[in-house]
């Protein structure tokens, strides 16, 4: 690397205590001047025993930091936390958002307080990899994300398993209604080894908009987390860090409006997950970019067709979506819809990045023209019940609820919901109202449990679901999450009481209760409500009290 390049780096300040203390305890590990004098770049990786989608990144990040030593910089490794939601759904309260938020802290607190002069991120899951996008955005030093891949689908009774499917049968286990050793035998062959879920989850939608961004090489988001490609991206990703540190490229140049832009329309190209709603905002707020995020979702989705169906919005697992060309080809397919001038971490444009990728079967990588769609698969919701929105994947909602109305059900809890659906209280035609799970009631719970055993009962294409909680990223039927503002602010989802009319509208975006507003100024003025802190250790306590808007992303304020 150049001279004045590596005069440059912030790691290599001039003579004087604080260097020597590090240079003798860098020499001190058995490095060599030589090395010593290179530019230090984080591996921040999020490996450990516990997180499937993780367990594989080890050998990834040996290949990256053999990447950085051959192009001239000296990397050290550091973990960041990495928690699965499927591992951690007894607990859910530390899902997501306390969790994606602490993982940005970490890195900023290690990458900045060590001065380091770039950054390779592995990670994979629904969490982490916006966590480290935040981070990136955060710091705004040459960066390279590296997403570990999807999960391959393994084989079950002579074909592919898709755990979304097979999910669905706890529910009907649970009422006597499904064979019990037959479901104990799909559970334990339905997932694979490693990666991520195999289907459009939240840690797959995530993957795709790293790459949308622009911030991982080409190709990275549809990979196999088994395959060959996957390792040789990782080492070409840590000889690229070393080239955007030489071209002082750093993540602020590559995350813009435009590409934010981009990761939204290809979320919707792909049906993504609707925690995308969430995160997106979130890697934007921490770039210093400022917008109507959730309305720019909505537009999108007004514009942007689906040329993809993957599952749960179409019949396809992803290993047949990169068998079809991958992310290259559906970058390629949907670059009209895109900013194509965008920088990449490539150096080079998006659209220079995808212009030569083709599309190997146009079944399952549809074009602009004969989409799988004509419409993006999240949509926002206003009304009288949703002032600030409300969100649903309605790609993955039937056709016969798109128009719904009904009495609610009203529940303060996820806990009351659960024991009501499993008592058989919750009956068809009804509007299962869950509330005080947003972020500062219940630091944005999900409700995904309620949503798979109501489905699993048969009641998905009865009963509507309206929460200020979350779903997860495989969600389907008429499931409204994000309702804000939240219950926990006093929002008008606080003041729904059971029996209360609501009415649901996919094609007008609309979401209302219809009580008059003279009876909810009534009940806003009866309404009381209070954190109970003294229920939560201190970490979700601090949570609570310092997080912000959900339409910004939920960061800290």
């Amino acid at each position: 690397m150049e001279n004045d390049i590596l005069k440059s780096c912030r790691s290599n300040w001039k003579y004087g205590l604080a260097r020597e203390c590090r240079r003798g305890l860098v020499r001190g590990m058995g490095y060599t001047e030589e090395e010593f004098n290179r530019p230090i770049v984080a591996v921040v990786n999020s490996w450990n025993e516990y997180n499937p989608g993780h367990v594989h990144l080890r050998n990834l990040s040996e290949r990256v930091k053999q990447g950085i030593r051959e192009a001239g910089g000296l990397p050290f490794e550091l973990m960041t936390t990495a928690v699965c939601d499927g591992m951690v759904l007894g607990n859910e309260k530390y899902i997501e958002l306390p969790s994606r938020n602490s993982i940005a802290d970490e890195v900023e607190l290690i990458v900045e307080s060590n001065m380091f002069d770039a950054m390779v991120m592995l990670s994979t899951c629904d969490s982490i990899v916006p966590g480290h996008l935040m981070a990136a955005a955060r710091l705004n030093i040459p960066t390279v994300m590296v997403t570990g891949g999807y999960m391959p689908m393994p084989f079950l009774d002579g074909k592919s398993a898709n755990y979304g499917e097979l999910s669905d049968h706890i529910g009907k286990t649970m009422q006597g209604k499904y064979d019990k050793d037959k479901a104990y035998r799909e559970v334990s062959g339905m997932y694979a080894s490693c990666g991520a879920c195999g289907i459009m989850t939240t840690a797959n939608s995530m993957c795709l908009v790293s790459e949308a961004l622009g911030m991982s090489l080409p190709e990275n988001s549809l990979m196999s987390a088994t395959s060959s490609d996957l390792l040789q991206c990782a080492y070409r990703a840590g000889r690229q860090v070393m080239e955007l540190l030489r071209r002082n490229i750093r993540a602020r140049d590559i995350i813009t409006k435009e590409s934010i832009e981009n990761a939204i329309a290809a979320s919707m190209a792909m049906a993504g997950s609707i925690n995308l709603l969430m995160h997106i905002p979130a890697v934007a707020t921490e770039a210093g970019l400022e917008g109507e995020w959730w309305r720019m979702f909505d537009e999108a989705s007004n514009n942007i067709p689906q040329i993809v169906g993957a599952s749960p919005s179409g019949p396809w697992h992803l290993q047949d979506v990169d068998r079809a060309g991958g992310s290259a080809a559906v970058f390629h397919e949907l670059m009209p819809k895109l900013n194509g001038n965008c920088l990449t971490v490539t150096g080079r444009t998006i659209a220079e990045n995808y212009a030569d990728a083709k599309v190997y079967d146009s079944e399952v990588i549809r074009s602009l023209e004969n989409p799988y769609s004509s419409s993006g698969g999240l949509n926002v919701l206003y009304g009288s019940l949703a002032p600030e929105g409300g969100i649903i994947k309605a790609g993955a909602v039937d056709s016969k609820m798109r128009k719904f109305s009904g009495p609610a059900r009203v529940f303060d809890s996820l806990e009351d919901a659960m024991k009501a659906l499993r008592a058989d209280e919750i009956k068809g035609g009804e509007v299962a109202v869950i509330r005080y799970l947003g972020p500062k009631a219940r630091f944005g719970t999900t409700a995904y449990t309620f949503q798979k055993e109501l489905k699993g009962r048969g009641l998905d294409k009865s009963v509507a679901i309206v929460t200020d909680g979350r779903f997860s990223g495989a969600s389907s039927g008429l499931s409204i999450g994000y309702v804000s503002p939240e219950a926990g602010l006093g929002g008008p989802l606080a003041l729904v009481r059971n029996g209360d009319i609501i009415d649901i509208d996919l094609d007008s975006r609309k979401l209302d209760i219809l009580v008059a507003p003279e009876e909810l100024s009534a009940r806003k003025k009866e309404w009381k409500w209070e954190f109970p802190k003294d229920k939560y250790p201190p970490f979700l306590r601090l949570f609570s009290k310092n997080v912000g808007s959900l339409a910004k992303g939920a960061v800290w304020e």
